[in-house]
């Protein structure tokens, strides 16, 4: 890994850290302790990733797949009370479309928690206006983010912290999606940025996208 991209990976885990002050008056837990509820989602062994699900947006909307059919998708699932890989990833979210310029929104860039309990639409709102406008945030029920991170084969669970609150555990993975739902890959985490945006401008130039 460059230097240039840890100072970035830094830079935006710092931003994140704002963020979450910033929605929750500098607390990085809320309120006590609640009882472990793990929740683990994953599919069947296979690479049949992706498919129906039904959220609501951090406008208040209810979406299901269908709203963003027609452009290839880079879908992550995190929380906004994570300290370091969501801000990051979502910050490298906005230097990938830095980097494919106009042909960025020829894509759509979501973002699902994990963690619908406190992530409520209006917490999502507040939230990602601390990075690119173009990224969507999807909350829900429990039972509607557990299936949509099942349709994703994406693991994710509740960690009780020392004092108080809980963190989660989740799939760090960027999926990615063809024009017509279909999986097309991902961006892992520690991907270097030339790979990762060499991956999506491939997305794009696939036919129908």
């Amino acid at each position: 890994m460059s230097v240039l991209r840890v100072v970035r990976r830094t830079l935006w885990a710092a931003v994140g850290f704002v963020a979450l002050a910033t929605v929750t008056g500098w607390a990085l837990v809320d309120g006590p302790l609640a009882p472990a509820r793990p929740e683990v989602a994953t599919g069947p062994a296979s690479l049949n990733i992706g498919g129906p699900f039904a959220l609501t947006d951090h406008r208040g909307r209810a979406v299901t797949e269908r709203d963003f059919a027609g452009r290839p998708v880079a879908v992550f699932f995190g929380f906004t009370h994570c300290p370091d890989i969501c801000p990051t990833t979502l910050g490298e979210f906005a230097d990938y479309m830095a980097a494919l310029g106009p042909d960025a929104d020829r894509m759509h860039w979501l973002f699902v928690t994990v963690d619908p309990e406190r992530d409520t639409t209006a917490h999502l709102a507040r939230y990602l206006e601390l990075f690119d406008p173009r990224v969507v945030g999807l909350t829900g029920t429990e039972a509607q983010v557990a299936e949509a991170a099942r349709r994703f084969r994406v693991s994710y669970r509740r960690v009780p912290l020392e004092g108080g609150g809980y963190t989660m555990d989740h799939t760090a993975s960027v999926f990615l999606l063809n024009a017509a739902g279909r999986f097309a890959g991902t961006i892992d985490f520690h991907e270097p940025d030339g790979i990762a945006i060499e991956k999506l401008r491939a997305l794009l130039r696939r036919p129908g996208s």
